[in-house]
């Protein structure tokens, strides 16, 4: 079995940026009052508008929510233990996909020659956003590792009624809530175990 030890002659980045974005990187679910600022967030996304999407269509779109009315409509939208965590979190993103991101494609992807004839059908369009946009908030949670935070993901909320509030034009769908900041002592929980690499690959 390929232990740790093996791979750091295999891996570019130096052990202390594999622990920081992977082994080390927990999800957090308490956070310190320690603000996220403006800036935090916009170096965040200068890595993550790098990493690559089909077409480089880009669908992810995020809302910061940052003031207490904003919240508050937000966390009657969210499940159990999520409405804690996120009155005391920071600073809270709305991670949703644009589903007419194909406006953008004649700027994002010059090398398609006809790309508006690509996602004629609404649900190929919709499916697109959404994928693409869930392939970015992963590149997101690293970016966010990368600038020394954690993240909090949570799934567990209503799209539908978040979609109401905060999306009412029907243009976005929210793919996910994210809550991010200096992590608390606390924040962990117990990680739990992952797959071994013969659980996961097979070669042909």
């Amino acid at each position: 079995m390929t232990t740790t030890e093996s791979l750091t002659d295999v891996l570019t980045l130096s052990e202390d940026a594999q622990d920081l974005l992977f082994r080390s990187a927990r999800t957090a679910n308490t956070f310190t009052d320690q603000e996220v600022g403006d800036d935090q967030l916009r170096a965040v996304y200068g890595l993550l508008r790098w990493a690559p999407t089909c077409f480089n269509a880009q669908p992810l779109r995020i809302v910061a929510v940052r003031g207490e009315a904003a919240r508050d409509q937000l966390v009657r939208h969210l499940y159990g233990a999520n409405q804690d965590k996120t009155r005391c979190a920071p600073l809270t993103l709305l991670l949703a996909a644009d589903r007419q991101f194909d406006v953008h494609l004649p700027k994002l992807a010059p090398f398609l020659s006809e790309p508006d004839e690509l996602f004629t059908d609404p649900e190929v369009r919709n499916a697109t956003a959404d994928y693409n946009a869930i392939l970015q908030v992963g590149y997101l949670i690293i970016a966010i590792r990368a600038a020394g935070l954690a993240a909090g993901p949570m799934a567990g909320f209503d799209a539908n009624g978040v979609d109401a509030e905060f999306f009412p034009d029907g243009r976005h769908h929210t793919v996910l809530v994210m809550n991010v900041g200096v992590p608390a002592p606390d924040a962990w929980y117990d990680r739990c175990p992952r797959l071994d690499y013969d659980e996961v690959v097979t070669t042909i």
